[in-house]
């Protein structure tokens, strides 16, 4: 088996791909928000995809997704092909779709959404923590990518504050250094206003 940085060459998959991507959420009776196949065609030529194959046939497929300005990465629409599920496929794509979003993306934050308790482990192993929404971008486009699950009524009568999914999050070391400095240099600053004021 192989697991590829997606490239044109893998756009034969992409009905495959987004056919077991709706069949899957139908199953569920829970979302992977449906894509379009220019869309994921989109992904796959920009090389933001990441594509298993077993001799010619398509095993299983991932891709990226930046918000806020690149401020978090997502990746999104985990897909293994079922005659390959339960071989641990889903969570060698995942770590390279991860180590693609790291690559490109080092300073942001990585997320997800997921019903799934077999992808919270991997994203768990990966280092990502259970979050509120808040703590994810707040970008409407992305909301608006739920629009397709099942699920969006239930979203927007939670105000987009939870949902059947559960928030997961990847916070990147020089992120919190520089989250834990900023707050030490207010907290800094503040001293200082009080010792001013007395």
């Amino acid at each position: 088996m192989e697991i590829e940085i997606s490239s044109s060459m893998h756009l034969m998959y992409v009905s495959e791909i987004q056919q077991e991507m709706y069949d899957s959420a139908q199953r569920r009776g829970t979302g992977i928000a449906k894509r379009s196949i220019e869309y994921l065609s989109k992904k796959i030529t920009e090389g933001n995809a990441v594509v298993a194959t077993d001799k010619g046939k398509w095993v299983g497929f991932c891709y990226i997704e930046t918000w806020s300005h690149g401020q978090f990465v997502a990746n999104s629409g985990l897909i293994v092909s079922p005659e390959f599920r339960h071989l641990g496929v889903a969570t060698l794509i995942k770590d390279k779709v991860f180590a693609l979003s790291r690559k490109k993306y080092p300073n942001a934050k990585i997320f997800g959404l997921t019903t799934g308790l077999a992808v919270m482990k991997i994203n768990s192993d990966l280092g990502y923590k259970p979050v509120i929404y808040s703590e994810l971008t707040q970008d409407e486009e992305f909301w608006n990518g739920c629009k397709s699950c099942v699920n969006y009524d239930i979203l927007m009568k939670k105000e987009r504050k939870n949902c059947l999914c559960i928030a997961m999050l990847f916070v990147p070391d020089n992120t919190k250094n520089s989250t834990e400095n900023n707050q030490s240099e207010n907290r800094y600053n503040n001293e200082q206003e009080s010792s001013f004021s007395i």
